[in-house]
């Protein structure tokens, strides 16, 4: 029972896609969702809700609690746990999400790079960006030239790791696979959308976040351990409304600002899989129901077609 693995943007309708192919085809899905893994994070991530959980068993959801830690690493044991279980039983694992660095994982592996060292880190979480990117220019301008400048933790991680064994982050981190791999040879698909449909979606899915209470459950997550948790409050969403409570913008300049940071990630995650991921990319239109997706990609799974790895370009 080799895996499907079903991605794209996030708002694209990948998760709704995802229950009914399980359905279809008898499987059941693996979350691919570094922030879905949290109890209690379920407005601001668009966790899967009971009914769609009780339709189709959802794994790596619901994982562990804000104050433990997840990583990629800890993520690919127990995807790979879930997808064993799911083969022995007959069942097709289906891993859908757009966390890239898991789906890096998954299929590349996780790299040479060392653990993460608690006092070096202190000390360049103390640091500011200017003088991080100044090391990173300096010390491996490949990575520079990739990362994410919007994503501190992944400065600081390049740096880390830089210092700890005196050689580039780029030489450490997991290698793709070959093209012409078979992992997932013709079983790989991207949803994509119109530009102005997936703006559309992003808009009223933080609209409906803020309507089902994401101020309230941010509030209570705090009790929690939420503002400790670094992963976690790099999340969209649970980040700026923190701010808000802080009292450092109004609500309403809150959800646009997580409007407008959910359309810039959108763009990067598309950008993201369509230069690393060799994906059937399957283009919806505005009104075409999930189910519809599901039936293509049914056919296509039977048919066996187009016969192309999923690998790294």
């Amino acid at each position: 029972m080799k895996p499907v693995l079903l991605t794209g943007p996030t708002a694209s309708g990948k998760s709704a896609v995802a229950i009914e192919l399980a359905e279809r085809i008898g499987g059941e899905i693996v979350s691919v969702d570094s922030m879905q893994v949290y109890r209690g994070l379920d407005i601001g991530t668009a966790k899967p809700s009971p009914e769609e959980r009780r339709r189709v068993p959802h794994h790596l959801v619901d994982v562990v609690g804000l104050s433990e830690p997840f990583d990629a690493a800890r993520f690919v044991a127990t995807a790979r746990e879930a997808i064993d279980d799911l083969s022995v039983r007959g069942r097709v694992p289906i891993l859908c999400g757009g966390t890239g660095l898991y789906i890096n994982a998954w299929l590349g592996g996780l790299g040479s790079a060392p653990p993460p060292d608690p006092a070096l880190r202190a000390e360049l979480e103390a640091t500011g960006t200017d003088a991080l990117l100044d090391e990173l220019a300096r010390k491996d301008p490949a990575t520079l030239d990739e990362i994410d400048l919007q994503n501190r933790r992944r400065l600081v991680r390049a740096v880390e790791v830089i210092r700890l064994t005196g050689r580039p982050f780029s030489l450490q981190r997991a290698r793709w696979p070959e093209r012409g791999g078979t992992l997932l040879a013709g079983r790989a698909f991207g949803i994509g959308r119109d530009r102005s449909d997936l703006v559309e979606r992003i808009h009223r899915r933080v609209d409906r976040m803020f309507g089902e209470g994401l101020v309230v459950e941010t509030a209570r997550r705090l009790t929690e351990g939420l503002r400790e948790n670094r992963t976690a409050m790099q999340a969209i969403g649970y980040r700026q409304v923190v701010e808000h409570l802080e009292g450092r913008r109004t609500l309403r300049e809150t959800r646009e600002l997580v409007q407008s940071k959910t359309r810039q990630f959108a763009r990067r995650q598309r950008t993201w899989m369509t230069g690393q991921l060799d994906l059937e990319w399957l283009e919806v239109r505005r009104d075409e129901p999930p189910g519809h997706t599901a039936d293509h990609i049914a056919r296509r799974l039977a048919e066996g077609w187009p016969r192309r790895g999923c690998a790294g370009r």
